[in-house]
């Protein structure tokens, strides 16, 4: 009997993100999706950036085919200029690891979200210095990890939350209102992939206690910001910033409380964007396509 073609089952194509950071010159475009027509590949989408200022050229670029990651990428690097920074990523779903201390709100947010698939992410594990949400974590049948912070110092400290992290192997690390600073050699372990959410819209009220100073100054909107974390404190590569109203009428206090859902919702946003590979660092700017 004779088989229908329809009864022959489809071959399966990878989908991959390539991310391409080089000097701007002419005819790089070209270049590139020359490349992966010469390697039979699909362009689902291509977004370009130029910053002429630094003369810096950013695109991403949405692969489907049989990629051959080596070979594809041996080929690009001898069409584009030298120093030049490519990034070749599966397209499918991540995995992350949450630090939070005391308030629920954007740890809420993350783990409803990806319950219901409005966030399309792997929670491996939520670390908290304190145990306040760990019956929060544990509906969601996920691992709740209490490192507590009392009675040993920062390095001993951050030293077991690390070997917590390694043993989930994240591609990201969310600080979920993690009220605690991170050491310089605690963030070399992970650089450009921690995110992290703070409750001012930076470079605004930096540090401690922002809704206070917001509060003392007067301010008539607040705001969050979500940003990568490095050695120096709230001033990482921004990923997202969003904004409130507010008046004269509102105490630090109700600053503070109305400023919990656009913390959480400009966490969630970040987070989206970071993992679909829609954020490019250079320097301590961001891309984001």
């Amino acid at each position: 009997m004779k088989k229908n073609q329809s009864d022959t089952p489809a071959l399966s194509v990878d989908r991959k993100i390539l991310i391409t950071d080089c000097e701007d010159a002419q005819g790089l475009i070209a270049k590139i999706t020359g490349v992966c027509f010469a390697h039979h590949l699909n362009i689902v989408k291509n977004t370009e950036f130029v910053d002429h200022q630094q003369g810096r050229f950013f695109m991403r670029t949405v692969l489907e085919g049989h990629i051959d990651d080596d070979a594809l990428l041996a080929d690009l690097r001898l069409v584009l200029p030298e120093q030049n920074h490519m990034k070749l990523v599966d397209a499918g779903r991540k995995r992350i690891v949450i630090l939070v201390t005391k308030e629920a709100h954007c740890l809420g947010d993350i783990l409803m979200k990806s319950y219901y698939g409005g966030l399309d992410v792997e929670i491996a594990a939520v670390i908290g210095n304190y145990d306040n949400l760990q019956a929060l974590t544990e509906k969601f049948d996920i691992p709740f990890h209490h490192v507590c912070h009392q009675g040993i110092d920062r390095q001993q400290h951050e030293m077991a939350i690390l070997e917590i992290i390694k043993q989930y192997s994240p591609d990201y690390i969310v600080l979920a209102k993690f009220m605690r600073i991170l050491t310089p050699e605690f963030v070399a372990h992970y650089p450009n992939t921690i995110i992290n959410i703070h409750h001012s819209f930076l470079p605004a009220f930096i540090g401690a206690s922002p809704y206070r100073q917001a509060w003392e100054r007067g301010v008539k909107i607040i705001g969050a910001t979500a940003h990568f974390v490095n050695n120096c404190l709230d001033e990482g590569p921004i990923i997202k910033q969003d904004v409130i109203n507010v008046d004269h009428s509102f105490s630090a206090e109700e600053l503070a409380h109305n400023g919990r859902d656009v913390e959480k919702s400009v966490l969630s946003k970040a987070l989206q964007l970071v993992l679909d590979e829609q954020v490019v660092v250079y320097g301590n700017k961001t891309v984001v396509f």
